[in-house]
């Protein structure tokens, strides 16, 4: 491995602590709205929110539902979880409520900061940048709420590529950018095959996020060995783990 001349990031769950927030925001929504929301205990609440929430973006993502669309979708079915009925207009305002309560915890995880200051010491002059599968406008607000967009200027989102990850397509674009050659760019992300497979496979150094520890499917793990995939468990790791690939 060459010495990286562009570190690129996924943005939910890599630098921006977005499963934190989504917890914090659906309990205290739901808590707002008192009965019958109170059935259930907080964690089957959040497991409930996060399956709706994966099942109904990965919609979006393939085209099948719009950003709006997505949003209904999953108020309309956590709604209906609990025996409430929610018009398209009802979801739009229940989904519009619940969002406030998620955007009042937008963070970004501890190691995020500190990840890009080492980068930046240990690599003279590499840039950052940023892609993510989601609306761009979105995004872009998320990234500029927690001051993200002062340390990484470059967002692309798959809203706006037309592609998502793992498409080669949207690696490419974004190295096209940078006007650097994939092999000069390392992409890191919280999802095995979204994220790592995905850049490797598009020429990329890809790293694995792996903050939760998970076991990854044995098809995945054989495809990520192959490819050289790295694997850390925090952003503290990653600088260490570069400087040991890189040639001398």
């Amino acid at each position: 491995m060459t010495t990286p001349s562009v570190v690129l990031f996924d943005l939910d769950d890599t630098l921006f602590a977005h499963r934190a927030a989504v917890e914090r925001g659906i309990l205290r929504f739901t808590a707002s709205l008192g009965e019958p929301y109170g059935a259930l205990e907080a964690a089957e609440l959040v497991v409930l929110w996060r399956d709706l929430e994966e099942e109904h973006y990965h919609e979006y993502l393939a085209g099948r539902l719009d950003f709006e669309g997505q949003r209904q979708a999953r108020a309309r079915d956590f709604a209906a979880r609990h025996g409430v009925t929610l018009s398209a207009e009802e979801a739009s305002a229940w989904f519009a409520s619940y969002f406030e309560h998620y955007v009042a915890a937008w963070t970004l995880h501890d190691d995020a900061l500190p990840c890009l200051d080492a980068l930046q010491a240990a690599i003279p002059g590499v840039r950052f940048g940023l892609i993510t599968n989601g609306d761009l406008a979105f995004q872009r607000r998320k990234v500029e709420s927690v001051g993200l967009d002062r340390r990484i200027p470059v967002l692309v989102a798959s809203g706006e590529v037309g592609v998502a990850k793992p498409d080669a397509a949207i690696f490419q674009h974004a190295c096209t950018l940078f006007d650097v050659p994939p092999a000069e760019a390392v992409y890191v992300g919280d999802r095995l095959r979204t994220d790592a497979i995905g850049a490797a496979a598009a020429g990329l150094t890809g790293v694995w996020l792996n903050r939760l520890d998970a076991a990854p499917a044995p098809d995945d793990a054989a495809e990520a060995d192959a490819l050289g995939v790295l694997r850390i468990r925090g952003l503290d790791e990653l600088t260490g783990v570069l400087a040991g690939r890189l040639t001398p």
